[in-house]
């Protein structure tokens, strides 16, 4: 027997976050499958000049990390920190600074555009015997591709340690929202 369901419709922010962000995945992709990621010349300054909704954003738009004087570090890092050790320190190290088995991720995400980390991190990368695997369709990845960018960012640029953040902001209900629907609950 089938069931139909009436279509669930986000708030309009939040639709429209979602639609952005699924556009920019599938145009990173894009890049990634032609094998033609992009690295800038010069590092973007990852200074936050704005927030939407505690996401804190650089002067070009690209989501960015905030760490206050005491150490606090804004939720996305923290969430980062924990993303990164959950799935993808066993290859890439404990600290973001690479392994036998993988390259270091922090000189990489300096000058990567946050596109390209996206496309590349959804799609994986052959490069010799190395294989980066397609983590689009893992949700615990796929879902928090923000977090990973902004920690791999925060340690790339040593404004946080190779140690679990001891202080952090509040978990905004914005990022919440996503995160419910992102990850299918109701």
């Amino acid at each position: 027997m089938e069931f139909l369901h009436a279509p669930v419709r986000l708030p309009s922010n939040l639709e429209d976050k979602l639609l952005r962000t699924i556009s920019f995945a599938a145009a990173a992709m894009i890049f990634v499958v032609s094998g033609e990621i992009s690295f800038a010349e010069d590092a973007v300054d990852p200074a936050a000049v704005k927030s939407e909704d505690g996401k804190y954003l650089d002067k070009e738009g690209n989501p960015t990390f905030k760490v206050a004087a005491d150490g606090t570090v804004d939720w996305y890092t923290y969430s980062g920190y924990r993303r990164y050790h959950s799935e993808c320190h066993v290859c890439h190290g404990p600290d973001g600074m690479g392994s036998t088995y993988a390259p270091a991720l922090t000189n990489s995400v300096k000058t990567m555009s946050y596109g390209d980390f996206v496309g590349l991190v959804a799609s994986g990368r052959k490069n010799g015997n190395s294989v980066m695997p397609a983590l689009g369709d893992n949700p615990n990845v796929a879902c928090y591709m923000d977090d990973l960018y902004i920690y791999l960012r925060a340690r790339a640029n040593d404004a946080v340690g190779r140690a679990r953040p001891a202080k952090k902001e509040d978990k905004p209900e914005a990022y919440t929202q996503a995160e419910t629907s992102c990850m299918g609950k109701r």
